[in-house]
């Protein structure tokens, strides 16, 4: 992996070269601080002074070059308007088509401006994130909080860009009047939606919504997928267009889908299956859950596989989940509860789920990746839906050659079908993509980092041993090394930001597995809901993902910074965890249908925005290898379901009158420690 240091030197206009942060001699600071602390001759004080001092001093330079090339780019562009004003008057098409061209030269020198504005934001982000690293991560908290709410704020400048969307927002009117109306009065104010055929206005729009972090739905959306991108903006993506096949993103996007409905069509019968064969209804707990048991494991050696091969692991995948939902289905006939559960354990040793974003982040182009992320999590969510609702139309019952179908079988067959005819698309129309010549990373000393998270336990100073930065590369102890390929070396890389949005995600995916696991019991115990009920109900929450994704991305999310959205989104799931226990006699069904609307509602809002800041906390090394960030998040997730399965089975041990209270009390508790978590790191989610 190249060091950030070096991308940073190479990816900087010759011009501007003493603008940029000076990444390296604030690197060379906090290791000198790190040896007169040591020495004793510095005290806490002091250093958070000076490196405060220092920033400031870095950050006023970036900020005052770029108002003065912003104004440079404003005057411009006011000239060019003196110009157009005066072709109104005399159109000349030869003299139009200059202008349009002035326009667009403009609009590509701000382009390199956004570029330097964000690489300069990467920087301060990273050399902070480096100072908590050695001192204790007490410093972002501090910085952030003096000076990002100070009314002369200039780390602001930085992080929003203050003025730049002017600018921009001037070229595209300006172009978009030169543009031939053919007679129309309209401007881009009367119809905003109104496609201008401009690409360097769409590569500033592009620029100017990564660098403020505000979005899209598509953006939003594709959040959920944790499929990180490279850090440093690039307008080269040679290898990525050279792999991309779009038919195979396609197999791997219905792959997504068949998987999600695999995991969900068989929660609205999993406890009159479990009856069937002569165990409690709430052994469903453990039916649904076996699934998720296996997925630990396949996780892991899945995203292995995937750096030497995406076919040969789906191909593998399908095979593993045709035998599973045979399994599952002969189960019933062979009236054994093992089967059953050996069904669901290979079903989930067929989850390529990691396989499908390393598929999506190593093999599309950068500028499809993001509609290509969306596109994953709308087959992840279609799949949720469509499951339950497939199994409310199979209630049926008949026999083939003595083996039987119906309501709790026909799941089974159903999945093992659609997966038998994916295998054959598979493997007549998927394209193994060429991959790069691997360069082996330069090994280093891994001793540093294994003190990494001791730092919480001394007041500034986390170790002060030899430091590898020693031999003049900035980035020898960190983004120079290779992936994470074991995981004792990607815990030693998980900062407290990264733990907490960890047990977030733990905790959103807990509080659902239990909403949608105990539905069909609770339902029938409290309303007597038949299985048709409860697969309409649970359909009905799986199409809420979407639009509710549509009104976040497209409008919150642009109205608050990420961090003040997790927090209320994790305050709400709190409240409709605690709406949800039987607190009244007798409970009600517009009680836990409001309360479960409201719970998986506001976590998948939290989904998609804890994953977004995930990927901006998480250290870059964890982008690629086996233990990525992908990985770790669908570990953390997994784990949350399986744990929540459990919990199902052994609260319906105490009977299915106490089910509901037992099971939602965990979720009541991890909830609250998560938003207290929150609290605590939440000035470090900038």
């Amino acid at each position: 992996m190249v060091a950030f240091g070096k991308k940073l030197k190479e990816r900087q206009i010759e011009e501007w070269q003493g603008y940029y942060i000076n990444y390296k001699l604030m690197k060379k600071k906090v290791k000198q601080y790190a040896n007169q602390i040591e020495a004793g001759a510095l005290d806490r004080r002091h250093v958070l002074k000076d490196f405060s001092r220092m920033l400031d001093n870095q950050i006023e330079k970036i900020v005052l070059f770029m108002l003065e090339t912003q104004g440079l780019h404003a005057s411009r562009i006011a000239q060019l308007n003196e110009q157009q004003e005066a072709l109104q008057e005399e159109p000349d098409i030869s003299k139009i088509s200059e202008l349009r061209e002035a326009y667009r030269a403009v609009g590509r020198d701000l382009l390199k401006l956004l570029f330097f504005v964000e690489m300069n934001a990467i920087g301060l982000r990273k050399i902070l994130k480096k100072f908590d690293k050695r001192f204790g991560y007490k410093f972002t908290d501090y910085y952030v909080k003096t000076r990002a709410n100070h009314p002369y704020s200039q780390l602001q400048q930085v992080f929003k860009h203050v003025g730049l969307g002017a600018v921009v927002g001037a070229i595209s009117r300006n172009l978009s009047d030169l543009q031939d109306r053919q007679g129309s009065y309209l401007s881009i104010y009367d119809q905003p939606a109104l496609p201008l055929q401009e690409p360097v206005v769409d590569s500033l729009t592009s620029a100017v919504d990564r660098l403020t972090h505000s979005t899209n739905f598509l953006d939003f959306l594709g959040q959920h997928a944790l499929i990180m991108h490279e850090e440093l903006p690039s307008q080269a993506d040679d290898h990525a267009d050279q792999m991309y096949h779009k038919v195979s993103l396609v197999l791997n996007l219905v792959n997504t889908f068949l998987y999600m409905v695999n995991t969900y069509i068989i929660v609205p019968t999993a406890d009159d299956y479990s009856m069937s064969l002569g165990a409690a209804a709430t052994v469903c707990g453990i039916v649904i859950g076996a699934m998720a048991v296996a997925q630990v494991f396949s996780s892991v050696y899945f995203s292995a596989w995937s750096n030497k091969s995406y076919f040969k692991p789906l191909i593998f995948s399908s095979i593993v989940l045709i035998i599973g939902n045979a399994f599952y289905a002969l189960a019933y006939d062979f009236n054994s509860l093992t089967i059953l559960l050996l069904g669901r354990v290979f079903c989930g040793l067929g989850s390529a789920r990691a396989v499908n974003r390393r598929y999506i982040s190593d093999c599309v182009p950068l500028k499809k990746r993001m509609q290509a992320s969306a596109a994953f999590v709308s087959a992840s969510a279609l799949g949720m839906a469509c499951g339950p609702a497939l199994a409310g139309l199979l209630q049926m019952k008949f026999k083939i050659f003595n083996i039987t179908f119906n309501a709790v079988t026909l799941p089974g067959w159903v999945m093992t079908l659609a997966w038998f005819i994916y295998l054959i698309w598979l493997w007549i129309s998927f394209k193994e993509p060429v991959r790069e010549p691997e360069v082996n990373a330069q090994e280093s000393s891994t001793a540093q980092n294994d003190k990494l998270e001791k730092g919480l336990a001394q007041p500034l100073l986390a170790s002060t041993d030899h430091d590898p930065d020693d031999d003049g590369s900035e980035e020898a102890s960190e983004e120079s090394r290779g992936p994470v390929n074991s995981p004792g070396e990607a815990y030693r890389l998980l900062t407290p930001s990264v733990k907490v949005q960890l047990l977030i995600y733990f905790m959103l995916k807990f509080s659902m597995e239990i909403l949608l696991s105990e539905s069909s019991v609770v339902t029938s115990h409290y309303f007597g809901w038949t299985t048709s009920s409860v697969s309409i109900f649970l359909f009905c929450l799986g199409l809420t993902v979407l639009p509710v994704n549509i009104f976040v991305g497209s409008y919150i999310s642009n109205m608050y910074e990420d961090r003040q959205i997790l927090l209320a989104s994790e305050i709400v799931v709190f409240l409709g965890v605690m709406f949800s226990f039987n607190f009244l006699i007798p409970y009600s069904m517009p009680q836990y249908v409001s309360a479960s609307l409201l719970t998986f509602v506001a976590a998948e809002v939290l989904e998609g925005v804890n994953l977004s800041l995930l990927s901006r906390v998480m250290s870059s090394r964890l982008s690629r290898g086996t233990f990525n960030g992908g990985l770790l998040s669908t570990e953390a997730g997994t784990l949350a379901r399986v744990f929540a399965d459990v919990t199902i089975t052994l609260a319906g041990l105490m009977g299915q009158q106490h089910l509901l209270n037992i099971t939602l009390v965990p979720s009541l508790l991890i909830c609250a420690g998560s938003i207290i978590a929150t609290c605590f790191t939440y000035n470090s989610l900038y």
